[in-house]
């Protein structure tokens, strides 16, 4: 086998291993991201529980910059401290690195199986949440083929004469090998994956322990740098936390690469083998890391935040109130071009809904007077959407329009006036419930804010449901949405009959909050309702319709 023929096999490998990460990834976003975000919420308020719940998080995703990402969006917007957000990621590494612990053994019988049981439940299952799980277990399947294929690729290298003298100068280079490390993790967007492929080629023997070890220690920096470039921009309170840890985990790994230089270690201690010591390397390191950031975590936090905000000047005017109308009035005269301006709208307006269904269950939790003026603003920055995609679908002329043209209209209006009675029910009705609670010095009891997330969670997946169904017209998207209105309607009813056995044993603070919990869920089931109606056009015009609720009453 020619060189280039074997690196060409390596990076396929390499790049499989990369795409079955990113797969397992966005499969777990999408199925519990909603669920997983409110859980974190609570436990990141503990610093010793926020570096548990960071370390959970990084193996369920995959990846800890995913978590570090989340965490900074958490603490740019109040709900977590930088020093809990910084403690949270700093167990996400400690979490990515025994992601490799556990990816570096030879788990090649389970690639058959979790590829087919993962294809055999996305392929039969209607349910997104199960879909998605077959996903993470086919991404599973190819990560551990992928590690399989690139020790196969690797083996030529062994008769390589080139790689043995690239060794020996990277050995003796330390600092060298080290930034090559940090800007590879960098491309490859994912420090697992670097460490994976040194640790394979460790176990070939085409890479010596004490340059493995180094490279680990660059990867660290490496995948520091993923986070930090992109949270750029972020908010500062929000890049406070990748920075914060890309400054603890550089500092540290330049630290520990200078005593590598100076006391040359024995690595005996750290595994027999070179993959071994490579691997545990990269565990004992971030471990340190969590150690150190316990006591430090604070002081880095306050002095990044007193460096962006020293940095940052005069604040600039916010760009979302300088919003771009996509309504072009010239596009008028021609309804395709038109409807396709009046879609770019609808997206934004979808957009918006969204942030106010995030933003009303956080303020159940922390009821900030500010943000709740805030979200009673975006539902003003709803209506006037709402009233300017009316006023121009009424523009649009008829003379030409095709009957799909026409039925696009009507479903556009009909979909812009669901999401303003959203919006409405989000700020007239939930926010009172929050004013309420705040000045009633009210608290749900544990059981009942978790049914309430839970619920809360389901709805915001369903919302998004709604938004891909009014923009595409997908009806196996259509089909899903309907179908899940009728779980959360069960769901519904076992949180309210769970609620009321709680008030006839008598909880004081289920009785205290028990108004506000059932027109919470009511409110939340009304605004299902609402959204799952997007639907129905697209299942009637496709013929769909008899397969959901019709069919399920007979």
């Amino acid at each position: 086998m020619t060189g280039s023929l074997v690196l060409l096999h390596l990076a396929g490998a390499v790049a499989l291993l990369l795409w079955a990460t990113h797969m397992v990834r966005t499969s777990v976003e999408d199925a519990w991201g909603d669920t997983l975000r409110m859980r974190l919420r609570h436990t990141l308020k503990n610093p010793v529980l926020a570096v548990a719940a960071g370390g959970a998080l990084a193996v369920a995703f995959q990846s800890a910059t995913a978590v570090s990402l989340l965490v900074a969006s958490f603490a740019g917007s109040g709900i977590v401290s930088g020093t809990a957000g910084l403690l949270a990621v700093l167990g996400a590494d400690l979490g990515s690195a025994f992601v490799v612990k556990l990816l570096s053994h030879d788990l090649s019988a389970l690639v058959p199986v979790a590829v087919l049981t993962g294809t055999v439940i996305f392929l039969s299952a209607e349910r997104g949440a199960w879909r998605n799980f077959g996903s993470i277990l086919v991404g599973i399947g190819l990560m551990i083929l992928s590690l399989r294929l690139i020790g196969e690729a690797s083996e030529p290298l062994r008769e390589s004469r080139i790689l043995p003298v690239i060794i020996n100068y990277l050995s003796g280079d330390p600092i060298t090998a080290f930034l090559i490390a940090a800007v590879t993790t960098w491309l490859f967007h994912s420090s697992v994956a670097f460490i994976l492929l040194i640790a394979a080629l460790a176990a070939r023997g085409l890479v010596p322990a004490e340059l493995g070890v180094v490279m680990v220690l660059g990867a660290n920096l490496g995948g520091g740098l993923v986070a930090a470039g992109l949270a750029r921009a972020m908010p500062p309170a929000s890049r406070a936390v990748p920075f914060g840890n890309l400054a603890l985990r550089g500092a540290g790994a330049v630290l520990a690469l200078i005593g590598l230089i100076v006391v040359s270690p024995p690595l005996d201690a750290l595994g027999q083998t070179a993959a071994l010591q490579v691997v545990h390397a990269h565990i004992v390191f971030n471990a340190a890391l969590v150690v150190l950031g316990l006591p430090l975590a604070g002081v880095v936090s306050r002095a990044i935040e007193k460096l962006f905000a020293s940095a940052g000047g005069k604040p600039r005017p916010a760009l979302e109130d300088r919003e771009a109308s996509a309504l072009d009035p010239d596009a008028l005269g021609s309804p395709s071009r038109a409807l396709a301006n009046v879609s770019r709208a609808v997206v934004g307006m979808c957009e918006t809904v969204e942030v106010m269904l995030k933003t009303i269950m956080e303020l159940y939790e922390d009821a900030d007077p500010a943000r709740m003026e805030a979200l009673a603003a975006l539902d003003d920055r709803v209506d006037r959407k709402h009233a300017a995609i009316k006023l121009y679908l009424a523009k649009i002329s008829t003379k030409g329009m095709s009957d799909d043209e026409a039925r696009r209209t009507q479903e556009l209006l009909d979909g812009c006036v669901k999401l303003e009675q959203v919006g409405d029910i989000v700020v007239r009705n939930m926010l009172v419930h929050v004013r309420k609670k705040l000045d009633r010095h009210l608290t749900f009891t544990p059981e009942g804010w978790r049914e309430l997330s839970d619920l809360h969670a389901m709805v915001l997946a369903n919302a998004r449901l709604a938004f891909n169904v009014l923009i595409s017209r997908d009806p196996e998207t259509a089909f899903q949405l309907v179908q899940e209105k009728d779980r959360l309607r069960e769901l519904e009813r076992q949180t309210s009959q769970r609620h009321f056995e709680r008030l006839r044993e008598g909880t004081a603070k289920s009785i205290e909050t028990s108004a506000v919990h059932l027109d919470t869920i009511r409110d939340l089931k009304q605004i299902n309702s609402l959204l799952a109606s997007i639907a129905y056009p697209v299942l009637e015009e496709h013929g769909l319709i008899a397969r959901t609720r019709l069919r399920a009453a007979e």
